[in-house]
């Protein structure tokens, strides 16, 4: 059921989405050298590493890590890329994950593949056997805000209390907090 709803969902999102798509990928060309996307190793489910794309809004020459850690994080975005990760655009690349059934609309984002303590933990707790998300219940309380061991305690509360209509509450919040930009800190 879940997969039918990423599905249908993904389908539809891409053909609305199309040209604007576009529009962004040409303001990332434009606007620093480098391609339009930044794919990066995640960690999907069951541990398996895949290729994850992003609208690129940080430079090329920034350090594969998660951008929490980065001294500066603002120093390293390009010109597109402040507007793009507030309005949460440079995750639309990631509708391709979705339609591969490497994602899913909702679920635990996906750690890096250098974010060890992040998997463990997941892994510890069972959650690595979900499907990584678009969003998340973590997202939807607290985003860039939160402390990692908040964030794993959401994502095991997502894992024990996964339904269709919890799915459809994180969509919702989801789209209140992107309108509002609620919870990003670079």
């Amino acid at each position: 059921m879940k997969r039918c709803m990423d599905l249908s969902l993904c389908l539809v999102a891409a053909w609305i989405l199309l040209v604007p798509c576009v529009f962004i990928a040409l303001a990332v060309r434009l606007g620093s050298p480098g391609p339009a996307l930044y794919w990066s190793d995640r960690v999907g489910r069951h541990n398996k590493i895949f290729r994850m794309p992003k609208f690129r809004s940080m430079r090329i020459d920034t350090p594969t890590v998660a951008t929490h850690l980065l001294e500066d994080p603002k120093a390293w975005l390009t010109p597109a890329g402040e507007f793009l990760r507030k309005s949460s655009l440079d995750e639309l690349p990631q509708l391709w994950c979705i339609l591969l059934g490497e994602m899913s609309f909702v679920g635990p984002r996906p750690a890096l593949y250098n974010q060890h303590d992040l998997i463990e933990a997941r892994t510890y707790l069972g959650i690595h056997t979900l499907r990584p998300g678009l969003t998340g219940w973590a997202q939807v309380n607290g985003r860039d805000e939160l402390p990692q061991e908040t964030k794993v305690a959401l994502d095991k509360h997502y894992l024990t209390h996964q339904s269709l209509l919890l799915d459809l509450k994180i969509l919702l919040a989801t789209f209140v907090k992107v309108l509002r930009r609620d919870g990003i800190s670079h």
